[in-house]
Order: C-alpha cells, then sequence, then structure tokens
C-alpha cells in the first residue's frame, strides 16, 4: 500500500522529499522552499516571527549549544563563549585574517602557519566547519519543527569569490548537520533566479548583483546565456555593511551628549544599547524625515540628511568597488540589462537612489532583500527535483571525485552534482626531504577516509628533484570531458615532470550503489568529520615536531638551558598526545608548544636579520 505524507501545519499533500534552499549568511541565515500548493519560493518562519536567524553561536554550560536570536544575547555578556561571523573563517588560514583579527572577540588560534583557523573555546577548538554546521543544524531543526518532515537535502549559497576550499568547507559543514549537498549555489545567481532572470533560455543578458548586508559588500557582474550563468567579475569590501552605517550614527550622538567612545568601552550595557539604538534609527529613517529618542536620560535625534550626509563616505566605497568591477568585466555602465539588490542594507534610500544613478537605471527591489538569495536557492533546489522543467540541467558528477593525502584523508576535487564537462587543478607539495616520487590514488565517495570510499586508478609521479620537504609543488588536475571520461594529470611545476592516467565514465556504478555510498556518508557524518580533524591534528602535530626539532639542531647556541628544557617537555607532551584519541588535547599541546617556541623564535630571527644586515650570515 502507498503511504501519501501530509502536511499537518498547511493540510496539503507532500512532495516526496523536500529539498530546502539555504543563505548561510555572514550575519543572518535563513531556510525557504518552494511551496506545494502557490509553486512560489517562501522563507520559512514560525507564525510573527523573522525568517532569518542571527548566524551566532554559543557555547554555554555542560556544552548547550545555542544558535540565533538566543545566542545573540550572549554577545555582550559572554563574548569569548559567543561565537559570530565564521563564514569569514570558512577556508582560511590565520595569516588571512591576521589583519582583522581585532574583529573577533573570540579566540582564534595563531599557529603561525597556513593551516586552517580554529576557534578556541574554553577547552575545545572548533573549525568554521562545526561552527557553521551548527548553524545549519539550527535551521534544518526549524525547517523540520515547521514542515513536520524530515529535512535531509539542501541547495547551500556562498559569495561568488569563495574558493575551492571555502566552497568543500560549506559543503562538509552540510554534511556534519545531517544535509546531503546536492549544490553549492554562487548567492549572485541566487539571486537572480529570485527575479526570473535567466529562466527564460532565449535571454542573454548582463546583471549587477549589488549585495550589501550586515558586515560584508559584494558586488559581482553576471553574463547569463541559455539559462547558465556566469561570473565576469567580483570585487568588495568584507568589512564593509549595515553595521558600519550603524557606528556612524552612535559617533555622531556620541558627539552630541558629550561621551567620549572610551567611557562608552568602559560600559558594555550601555554600548549594546546605543547600538541597537542606533540600528533602529537606520531603519525607522528610510520611511521618515527624523528620528528621536531617550536612552538614560539623554535626547537622541537625527534627521535623514544628516543620517545621509554620514553614510556618503560609505556608499561612495561600495560605488568604488562597482567600477573595479566593471572595469574587470571589461564593461560599461550602459552594458548591464539589470541590477539585483540584495542585503538589508539595499534598503537605505540613500543607496537605492545613488546606484540606480550610477548604472542609469531603476534597480530591481521588490523582493524582500533579506529573503532574496534564500529563495534563489529554493528555486534551484526545485530545478534540481526536477520540478521545473523549463531550465535546463546540465550533465553532473554523481560522487564527489578526490585523492588521498596525508593520513588517509580524501582530498575532493570535484565534488558531487558539479557540472559535465569540468576541469579542476589543485596544488600539492612533498612531506619528506629528497622525496622523489608521489603516489597519486585517486577515488571516487562522499566518506572523508579513503578506505570507506571506492578506488579508481593510482599512478606514481617519479623523477622528482631532490628538494626540502614543502618545495616542490605538484598541481594535480582532474579533467572529465562530455562523455564523463576523467583524465586525471599530476605535473611537477619546477621540473615540468608529468604523468597522467585515464579513468572510464561513470566508473560502473549503479543507482543504488551510489545512492547507499550517499546515505552512508550522512549517516557517518559526524564520525567521519570527528576522525578528519583527529587525523589532521596528528599531522600538524607531527609537522611541528618535525620544523622544532630541525630549529633546534640548526639553532642550539642561541638557546639557554631553560627553553631547551622546556621544549623537550613540551614535545614530549605532544609527542604522548598524538598517540591519544583526543584531537582537542593535541590542539592544546600544539598551542603550548608554539607558546614556547614563538619567543624564541623570533629572538633568533632578529638575530639573523641583524647580521645579515651586517653583510654576514648566521
Amino acid at each position: 500500500m502507498a503511504k501519501i505524507a501530509i502536511n499537518i501545519a498547511t493540510g496539503s499533500l507532500q512532495q516526496p522529499e523536500i529539498i530546502v534552499g539555504i543563505d548561510l549568511g555572514t550575519t543572518n541565515s535563513l531556510v525557504s522552499i518552494i511551496h506545494p500548493d502557490t509553486k512560489k519560493p517562501i522563507a520559512l518562519k514560525e507564525h510573527d516571527s523573522s525568517s532569518l536567524v542571527p548566524s551566532v553561536v554559543h557555547f554555554g554550560e555542560a556544552g548547550a549549544i545555542t544558535v540565533g536570536e538566543e545566542a545573540k544575547k550572549y554577545l555582550i555578556t559572554e563574548p569569548h563563549n559567543t561565537v559570530f561571523s565564521a563564514k569569514r573563517l570558512m577556508g582560511k588560514s590565520y595569516k588571512d585574517i591576521s589583519d582583522n583579527a581585532s574583529f573577533f572577540s573570540y579566540k582564534v588560534i595563531d599557529d603561525g602557519t597556513d593551516n586552517l583557523v580554529k576557534v578556541q573555546v574554553g577547552d575545545k577548538f572548533y573549525s568554521p566547519i562545526d561552527l557553521s554546521s551548527f548553524i545549519l543544524k539550527e535551521l534544518k531543526h526549524r525547517a523540520e519543527h515547521i514542515l513536520k518532515t524530515p529535512v535531509n537535502k539542501a541547495v547551500i549559497t556562498v559569495p561568488a569569490y569563495f574558493n575551492d576550499a571555502q566552497r568543500q568547507a560549506t559543503r562538509d559543514a552540510g554534511k556534519l548537520a545531517g544535509l546531503d549537498v546536492l549544490r553549492i549555489v554562487n548567492e549572485p545567481t541566487a539571486a537572480s533566479l529570485a527575479y526570473g532572470l535567466g529562466l527564460n533560455k532565449e535571454a542573454e543578458k548582463t546583471i549587477a548583483v549589488y549585495d550589501l548586508g550586515g558586515g560584508t559588500f559584494d558586488i559581482s557582474i553576471l553574463k547569463i546565456t541559455n539559462g547558465i550563468f556566469e561570473v565576469l567579475s567580483t570585487n568588495g569590501d568584507t568589512y564593509l555593511g549595515g553595521d558600519d552605517m550603524d557606528n556612524a550614527i552612535v559617533k555622531y550622538w556620541l558627539q552630541q551628549s558629550g561621551v567620549s567612545e572610551d567611557e562608552l568601552k568602559q560600559n558594555k550595557e550601555l554600548t549594546q544599547a546605543i547600538r541597537l539604538k542606533a540600528e533602529e534609527a537606520k531603519k525607522h529613517l528610510s520611511l521618515n524625515d527624523t528620528f528621536t529618542a531617550e536612552l538614560n536620560g539623554d535626547a537622541l535625534s537625527i534627521t535623514r540628511a544628516d543620517f545621509e550626509q554620514l553614510i556618503h563616505p560609505l556608499v561612495d566605497k561600495t560605488l568604488a568597488c562597482c567600477k573595479n568591477a566593471l572595469k574587470d568585466a571589461g564593461l560599461k555602465t550602459s552594458d548591464i540589462d539589470a541590477i539585483v539588490m540584495v542585503g538589508g542594507s539595499t534598503r537605505v534610500p540613500a543607496v537605492k537612489n545613488t546606484i540606480s544613478n550610477f548604472f542609469g537605471k531603476p534597480v530591481n527591489d521588490s523582493v524582500n532583500p533579506d529573503e532574496v538569495v534564500a529563495l534563489g536557492a529554493a528555486i534551484q533546489a526545485d530545478i534540481l527535483a526536477g520540478n521545473n522543467k523549463d531550465v535546463l540541467l546540465l550533465d553532473i558528477t554523481p560522487l564527489s571525485l578526490g585523492i588521498e593525502t596525508a593520513g588517509g584523508l580524501m582530498d575532493v576535487l570535484i565534488p558531487r552534482n558539479s557540472k559535465i564537462p569540468n576541469k579542476v587543478g589543485r596544488q600539492y607539495t612533498t612531506q619528506v626531504d629528497g622525496q622523489d616520487s608521489m603516489r597519486i590514488s585517486v577515488y571516487q565517495g562522499e566518506r572523508d577516509l579513503v578506505q570507506h570510499n571506492r578506488k579508481l586508478a593510482e599512478f606514481n609521479l617519479t623523477g622528482i628533484p631532490g628538494m626540502p620537504a614543502g618545495m616542490p609543488k605538484v598541481e594535480v588536475s582532474f579533467l572529465i570531458n562530455a562523455d564523463g571520461i576523467l583524465v586525471v594529470k599530476a605535473k611537477e611545476l619546477r621540473s615540468g615532470v608529468e604523468q597522467s592516467i585515464e579513468v572510464k565514465s561513470q566508473y560502473g556504478l549503479t543507482d543504488a550503489e551510489v545512492e547507499q555510498m550517499l546515505m552512508d556518508s550522512i549517516a557517518h557524518a559526524k564520525e567521519d568529520i570527528a576522525t578528519r580533524a583527529l587525523v589532521e591534528a596528528r599531522t600538524e602535530g607531527e609537522q611541528l615536531l618535525q620544523t622544532t626539532e630541525r630549529f633546534i639542531q640548526k639553532n642550539a647556541a642561541h638557546l639557554t638551558k631553560e627553553e631547551m628544557m622546556e621544549t623537550a617537555g613540551a614535545m614530549q607532551a605532544l609527542q604522548l598526545a598524538i598517540t591519544m584519541e583526543d584531537k582537542n588535547l593535541i590542539q592544546t599541546k600544539i598551542e603550548a608548544l608554539n607558546d614556547i617556541s614563538r619567543p624564541y623564535a623570533e629572538r633568533i630571527m632578529d638575530i639573523a636579520v641583524s647580521s645579515a644586515m651586517k653583510g654576514k650570515t648566521i
């Protein structure tokens, strides 16, 4: 007997499986679906509440984790235990964010390497993937609560400028949250879909997507041909948004009231209160000419004209980015057919008018700018589900393709559901001094350890010139042609040594086997990612031990006896931790060894520099 699912909340018949669209944002995130009755995209919300979930995670007593509005309350009272803007950390090393480290009120670990950042809360270490997975898990629960049905499949959006590592990190976060991520879609593409741009296959259009959120600004120029979106250029500022508008109002009021910024810093409750009032003023001035309020007995007021003057430099900054994006795309403002407005801060009339004047045409702003990306993601999900027959879906890869890296980990080069034909390359290096060959093992599957995936091929790249570990640059490239044949190439860039192998089409798996591999990857996501984190921590620890040992051998004369003893103790503790099954313990011991070696490493570096200045080498 066939079972029919009915949504208790709406009484409507349900599709066999719902695929949700998720906008994983820096400031806010949300989830949307195509409504089964109206066939229109809607953002999910409960009764009168907002569709937005603040992208904030709070770590409380006894491991309790809260996400969203609840977590936001702790930003002032418990800043060290409350993580915001985790999206800024996705796929980044500490070096990438070091210039803006002061922006984060929580502890971002600096291990002096190119390894991906970690956040420390108490004695636990979290990757940006963990943090984003908590937000995605909350969105999944929220959707399931509203729809009264399990939600296991999603399309997630990312900025157009996200690189391969950042996209893979977003996929991993989805998997960890229990979601099968069918596609990662560029945010400007999703916003364009929400306006119906690109749904007409005959139309050829060039579009500017202007996205001004709470903390970030992006401008993307897209070309749509036959329903295929091509990103021509992107530009922006990852530290510019509505928060800066609020701060401009706060500074204006401080001048009015005579309170200094230092006084404000001492009083965190007042800081938060005045910031919330400033946000209220900004919103109020979109529809009114003046705003007045009272705070701690002080009268606060601002006119729309004053506000527009305050934010003029901020809007000008976005215009400079627009000019750069057009220049990079080799276009003029007259070449742009449509402008799509995204992000809550584009509600400010001064922003709309300035952008409209700059491009010389009205902007598209009829869709809620907070929801437009998520709505577009739901449309993309509907296309993937095969419900929207008007849009062509290109052939895609059924399972992820990648190679084996240190510790038996799977490094995905072409994620599942990627369009065919496809080409991607990534650089690797050697782990041992003088290593003259590298084994390239090609795997297919969704699990984090290659032992759980399917091996497709293997070959050796030989003849790598003897160099210190980390020096050779080996580029591994995957090319899938229109027939689904995969060609894997490995080339050592310094010497030009090259080797390649061809793997036949579709790799002989039935639909049932593919489905089983996907189900396994979701079922084991938590333990897989925990295993990956443990293997990565061990590899990082072993590399640190090797480099520390080499450094000490070379510079023993410049170290004190105490430093030698302390270092030996810390190395022993790390060596022991590596044998345990505790990732956080290994990270703690890595951090301890780094703390001991950093001061003398800097001192020896200074000696080397001053000797070099005198014309000597050390």
